[in-house]
């Protein structure tokens, strides 16, 4: 039986078909494993500080961001060698799993426990990221950025509703016997294990290889169709898996080329601003509502966040197509900055603190498809999955350290504070993106 690695590679006319399936299930697979994400994330802080603290809050809601990150370097290595459907599936069960760890950590008020269930749920986040390149591997150049924005709004639909379950999810499991906020965590792990089932199911053929076996043919036809027909034979090197490069040489790369730079360092210093201010504003919210309402509250003020995070993002793809690269990015840092000093100057006004997230989401978003379109262009084709990869790293990273810091200076210095720290983080990408970065045409190189 043939399977994605022996399968005849597809004739041309066969692949837009292919890329029809493959987006109707990445956008319904984006839904289901949204609300997983954001379900659990939305009370993540709420929960570590019942369990651990406030000044541990941090931390844990960090822990999910640095499990999200460095799961993206053996999921890139998976997809590299495997496809994206092994790497798509393994992501989500090892989300699975960590969501069930934090239910036993709720019940058990075990610290190091609730830290590694915090790290696995981590795969839910990675396999959503990844899910995104995805919806290109088989896409039309002209039509890359439009279905890549499609998948990436997909996401707002489970993410924003996500929220909103969480009180609903809490109630049910109380009357199972589980702690007050483990509940939207074992929906978490219900919804990331679905997802997994469905794509190992039904994503097929592997969009990724598909695509390097039609490379193979269409550049080397005379060559590469015997090996494609011939039973147990993989169609070029390409079904090998041994396309691509690891973290060195995609950081050699993206060092050498200052548009790549750029383009990587946007996407993490957004991040970066936006977890930082996003994951304590539940804690601030708890401040000065009580526990009958604050689930409620959290659930509207993140929904509106997470809309404006993803909801806008075809808009803004368009608008990084029509103007460029750079003045989106730029955009993007200014909404940041307006964002950090409505939320800041806020108080306890929670119609002005959704106002600010809001802002928030937006300028996330530009920095985040600008610079991920800028990075992406700038580097060769042979090693973009794997500066794809360090780029994910390198953002979970910055979101992580974000989320650590921000649980101290939350208990220390207070809310505006942070928001000001959050603002001032922004000044190196902005002297940055200030700079004369020149452009490069790596598809076109040698």
């Amino acid at each position: 039986m043939a399977t994605d690695l022996t399968a005849p590679a597809p004739s041309r006319a066969d692949v837009a078909p292919i890329q029809r399936r493959t987006l109707r299930l990445l956008v319904v697979t984006q839904i289901i494993g949204g609300i997983g994400v954001t379900i659990g994330i939305s009370v993540g802080a709420l929960l570590a500080a019942r369990v651990a603290g406030t000044a541990i809050a941090g931390l844990a809601q960090s822990a999910a961001v640095v499990g999200g990150a460095l799961l993206a370097v053996p999921v890139t290595r998976i997809m590299t060698g495997h496809g994206r459907r092994p790497g798509l599936v393994t992501a989500y069960l090892v989300g699975a799993v960590g969501g069930v760890l934090v239910v036993l950590a709720a019940a058990t008020r075990q610290v190091p426990l609730l830290f590694l269930g915090m790290l696995l749920f981590g795969g839910g986040s990675a396999a959503n990221l990844q899910a995104r390149y995805t919806a290109v591997d088989l896409a039309e150049p002209a039509r890359r950025g439009r279905q890549l924005s499609l998948v990436v709004w997909a996401t707002t639909i489970g993410a924003v509703a996500a929220p909103n379950f969480a009180a609903l999810a809490d109630r049910t499991t109380r009357g199972w016997g589980l702690p007050s906020l483990a509940g939207p965590f074992a929906f978490s792990a219900v919804a990331f294990a679905l997802t997994a089932g469905v794509l190992l199911v039904l994503l097929r053929p592997d969009p990724l290889l598909t695509a390097r076996r039609l490379a193979d043919v269409e550049a080397a036809p005379d060559t590469a169709a015997p090996d494609a027909a011939a039973p147990g034979k993989a169609a070029g090197p390409a079904a090998t898996g041994r396309r691509g490069a690891g973290m060195r040489v995609a950081w050699r790369v993206v060092r050498e080329r200052p548009a790549a730079r750029l383009g990587i360092a946007a996407v993490a210093v957004g991040h970066l601003v936006m977890v930082a201010v996003m994951s304590m504003t539940p804690v601030r919210l708890g401040e000065y509502h009580d526990d009958s309402a604050v689930l409620g509250v959290v659930g509207v003020v993140l929904s509106l966040h997470i809309a404006g995070m993803y909801a806008f993002s075809p808009v803004v793809g368009w608008l990084t197509d029509r103007l460029g690269r750079r003045p989106v990015i730029l955009g993007g840092l200014a909404v940041l900055l307006v964002a950090c000093a409505v939320a800041g100057a806020s108080g306890h006004h929670t119609p002005g603190l959704s106002v600010g997230l809001v802002l928030l989401g937006l300028g996330w978003s530009g920095t985040m498809v600008a610079g991920s379109t800028l990075l992406s262009e700038s580097v060769p084709a042979d090693v973009r999955p794997s500066v794809q990869g360090l780029s994910d790293l390198t953002m979970g990273l910055a979101g992580a350290a974000a989320g650590a810091l921000s649980g101290f200076v939350m208990q220390v210095a207070g809310y505006p504070t942070l928001t000001l720290l959050a603002a001032i983080a922004t000044v190196p990408l902005l002297a940055l993106a200030l700079r004369a970065v020149p452009g490069r045409a790596p598809d076109e190189e040698e």
